[in-house]
């Protein structure tokens, strides 16, 4: 399966989206780009103090994110990105209108859990509240899918596809 589409693997931290976006894009035949890579230093910095990011320390990475994105179009790619707000998912698809969303989700005690169990990443889990608390899920006018995070990488992943199958303009 191939994609012309730029799908964006969106949800809190923990859910998988650097587990998940490299083996959706190998099943879809695209790139994968690391959305964590374009952040700039100074976020992550913030991120691993324990100090949340706000908009004004999103926008530039959210820029880069939609510059890749942009330049994918119409090639295909997969990159992840919380992507929390509904504003961050219009600046994206503002900079390549094209994008698709595959937003992981599922329950906040098994996030925790795997946060919890994960080696040398910055976002440390006190800052799993904030992260809930700024998401704002899929609208139904926005195109994508809920794909839930239970089970093995390869069981989302394969749920991941066959949910962008299911697209009124699947991304295929």
């Amino acid at each position: 399966m191939s994609t012309p589409h730029v799908v964006v693997v969106m949800g809190v931290a923990g859910t998988g989206k650097t587990t998940i976006g490299p083996l959706l894009a190998a099943r879809l035949g695209v790139p994968y780009a690391e959305g964590d890579d374009f952040h700039p230093p100074a976020n992550i910095e913030k991120m691993s103090a324990g100090v949340p990011l706000d908009d004004e320390d999103r926008w530039p990475w959210l820029d880069a994110i939609g510059t890749w994105a942009h330049g994918r179009a119409g090639l295909g790619g997969v990159v992840s990105s919380s992507a929390l707000k509904r504003s961050y998912r219009d600046r994206l698809r503002a900079a390549a209108p094209g994008v698709v969303f595959v937003h992981l989700t599922g329950d906040r005690a098994l996030i925790e859990n795997r946060m919890a169990h994960r080696q040398g990443h910055f976002m440390p889990t006190a800052l799993l509240d904030s992260q809930f608390a700024t998401l704002q899920p899929l609208q139904p006018d926005e195109a994508g899918v809920e794909v839930d995070v239970t089970g093995s990488p390869e069981e989302i992943t394969a749920r991941a596809v066959n949910a962008l199958e299911t697209l009124p303009h699947p991304a295929r």
